[in-house]
């Protein structure tokens, strides 16, 4: 098995059984704020322009790049189509002519033309934009999991497929908490962030035990001068995108010896076991990360006009915000009872200079904006909602909030129904998450642990708590994301609409 590194998370998979390509991403996204590194513009497209297989495993732009697959890759391409539960996905790629699809089931080994395939698909409203895969791949001579962003609530569903001679994983900041947040103290949470996603990171690849590991997803880098500082050029304790050195550092200093860098252009033959590593050149591995400022500065002037042509495309000309997105949302607040409840306030878009957006959850309808309190403010160019509009985007996570072109505000703690709400713009995008709000409880299942009896699975995103949760003082920590509960009480510290059931060991009822 040969494996070809395209940047950030793509790969091209040859097989003894054909070829996958994997999540190429070449356009910047984002509104032009992230940008692929190392940077990976100078490979030639065309050694993996008519791959057996196409996996997109989900639809984040750092993964799913329309234009590049629109002009460079064979619609002849089989794509192995995650389970998601919505249709989301597979109606974006036949959008861009691609017509032939493997449906997969979460979690069931496919065997297709002597090729194994395996997919976990994650399916919460909160993963990626409605959806979020891993995938294992096995021709008979090797087995790789490629991870990328997906954080599965039971690792030990992927070990079981193992033993793995590969395992591709995300280690880097893909967000904007809290970076965007107008927080007194952003610096220490920043400072948290960074240590627990590398953290995470290192716990999977712990349970999944691969004879070789290599670190990819992230980070991206900023070119555009508003958010160039957002580049971590001196391995600054409070900057959550760390790059892969660090990370590499990280895992040697916590005693892990087979994990690799890679590069854009990077092969790795897996062999009997062993995984045989080649660069594109001594440069490709030492540049992008002993010079950054330097590279990064070339690469900001390569791109420059780019930049400014995506600037310009952002509005063309003054909209009547109030009420277009009035008859946009109002129909989808409506459908939203459990959402708006969990938000129960005003979300604002402030424009500035008295100039804004609310979107009352309480009275379902989207007003000016009067300077009365809020759940959620965010601080943003008029320009960019107008674009929004414009193109009638119906994930604003996937396209603004990931842009970091903003400063957000929420005087409590974390609501994951307002991101949600922005992920749903549309009536059959809310009705899907409001049905996941109805499932959401799995069966009772508790476990034992310290003197307590606590619930099984998270409140936040289901995640194992036998293997994810923590426990010190009295309080239970869900290393998946980090959410906190008080065990006496069963109360999120973290946020107001979740709670957890659980109880001493002596008491008789949860």
């Amino acid at each position: 098995m040969r494996i070809t590194f395209l940047g950030h998370v793509g790969f091209f998979v040859e097989t003894a059984h054909g070829s996958v390509l994997c999540d190429p991403w070449f356009t910047p996204a984002y509104f032009g704020s992230w940008f692929p590194f190392p940077r990976n513009d100078d490979l030639d497209v065309m050694r993996f322009a008519n791959p057996d297989f196409l996996y997109l495993s989900h639809l984040h732009r750092d993964h799913f790049d329309p234009e590049f697959l629109r002009k460079n890759i064979s619609k002849d391409a089989r794509v192995l189509l995650p389970d998601f539960r919505v249709p989301f996905l597979e109606r974006e790629l036949e959008a861009l002519g691609f017509e032939h699809f493997v449906h997969t089931t979460n979690g069931q080994p496919v065997t297709i033309d002597g090729l194994e395939v395996t997919i976990f698909a994650m399916t919460s409203p909160a993963d990626g934009p409605l959806g979020d895969s891993a995938i294992v791949l096995a021709d008979g001579h090797a087995r790789l999991l490629n991870q990328n962003d997906a954080r599965p609530g039971d690792p030990g569903e992927l070990a079981e497929l193992g033993p793995f001679d590969a395992h591709f994983v995300q280690f880097s900041g893909a967000i904007w908490y809290p970076i965007a947040y107008d927080f007194p103290d952003r610096e220490q949470l920043a400072k948290e962030k960074r240590v627990n996603q590398m953290a995470r990171a290192r716990q999977y690849i712990e349970w999944i035990d691969a004879a070789h590991v290599f670190p990819c997803a992230g980070p991206p880098c900023f070119l555009d001068d508003d958010l160039y500082a957002l580049n971590d050029f001196d391995r600054d304790p409070a900057n959550i995108f760390p790059d892969q050195t660090v990370f590499l550092e990280e895992l040697a200093a916590a005693g892990t010896t087979n994990a690799h860098l890679i590069v854009p252009g990077t092969h790795v033959e897996l062999v009997a076991g062993d995984a045989v590593v080649s660069h594109p050149s001594p440069e490709a591995t030492t540049r992008p990360f002993a010079d950054k400022a330097a590279y990064l500065e070339e690469y900001k002037t390569d791109w420059s006009e780019w930049l400014a042509n995506e600037r310009a495309n952002w509005s063309h000309g003054r909209r009547d915000l109030v009420a277009e997105l009035s008859e946009w949302f109002e129909p989808v607040l409506i459908r939203a009872p459990l959402t708006s409840a969990g938000i129960a306030g005003n979300v604002v878009l402030d424009f500035g200079d008295g100039d804004g957006v609310c979107i009352d959850f309480v009275e379902s309808r989207v007003r000016v904006w009067d300077g009365d309190s809020f759940v959620y403010k965010v601080e943003v160019a008029r320009e960019l909602i107008e674009a929004l509009v414009e193109r009638h985007t119906e994930d604003w996570v996937n396209s603004l909030f990931l842009s970091c072109r903003f400063r957000a505000q929420r005087p409590g703690p974390f609501n994951e129904y307002v991101m949600t709400f922005f992920k749903a713009l549309s009536p059959e995008r809310i009705a899907y998450v409001e049905r996941c709000y109805l499932e959401a409880r799995r069966p009772d299942e508790f476990f034992e642990r310290d003197g307590w009896r606590i619930e099984r699975w998270c409140p936040h995103r289901q995640a194992d708590l036998t293997r994810f949760g923590d426990i010190e003082d009295g309080v239970l920590t869900c290393s998946l994301h980090h959410w906190q509960f008080d065990l006496e009480t069963g109360k999120c510290l973290t946020s107001d609409d979740r709670r957890l059931r659980c109880s001493r060991v002596q008491d008789s009822n949860p």
